[in-house]
């Protein structure tokens, strides 16, 4: 007999005999309200945008809705993006302010370059944003255009997901969405020859304007 195959008997014996004879120490109660990871000193804006940063999305600060109008106004102009397609009645109301030309026409959504979505809330430990199935954006637009802009707000700002989940769960009195997805930045992959390809399985960039509500400035 080998020298493994005895060293893999003898764990085996050592597990057998550990199911057999249970032990009698009794265990504690799982503690699942503590923080796992060591938090942070910096505001939970900063924190989002270095992770979100990280991991190649684009992040903007507007300190209103106004400056986000011309934030946006000023993006889509600079890149000339055409076609863009939104649902959401409250960004369409703040388009329409601007004088940005948009689509919200089901026809359309095929020809659509520019989708602009809001969020269930942010993730400031990962830098993710959370969205659900019972935005009005649905499902399709978040992964269907090629580039995907968020429009959040300060007050979106969560810790970590566990605490994301708590708001959807509040939000909606218990009943949860269908689907619950978090995005980390655009999608990547490298499975085709071990060559980095970004925006493979969605948006090739992902925008988060995030628009500080915590004061009453418009």
């Amino acid at each position: 007999m080998s020298e493994s195959t005895t060293s893999k008997e003898k764990i085996l014996k050592k597990v057998r005999s550990a199911l057999i004879h249970k032990s009698n120490q009794e265990i504690g109660d799982v503690d699942n309200d503590s923080e796992i990871f060591a938090s942070s000193d910096e505001p939970l804006e900063i924190q989002f945008a270095q992770n979100f940063s990280a991991l190649n999305g684009k992040f903007v600060f507007c300190e209103n809705e106004t400056e986000f109008i011309e934030s946006f106004d000023f993006i889509i102009k600079d890149n000339n993006w055409k076609n863009i397609f939104c649902l959401e009645p409250q960004i369409k109301e703040l388009l329409k302010k601007g004088n940005i030309n948009f689509s919200d026409i089901e026809s359309n959504f095929l020809n659509t370059d520019i989708g602009l979505t809001l969020c269930e809330c942010l993730i400031a430990r990962t830098g993710s944003v959370m969205i659900t199935s019972k935005q009005a954006s649905g499902r399709r637009l978040p992964v269907y255009a090629n580039f995907h802009m968020v429009i959040a707000y300060a007050s979106q700002l969560v810790n970590n997901v566990k605490d994301g989940l708590k708001l959807i769960r509040e939000k909606y009195n218990g009943q949860l969405p269908s689907m619950i997805s978090t995005i980390s930045g655009p999608s990547r992959t490298a499975d085709i020859e071990k060559t980095l390809v970004q925006g493979a399985h969605g948006p090739k960039e992902i925008f988060v304007f995030l628009i500080d509500d915590t004061n009453n400035s418009q």
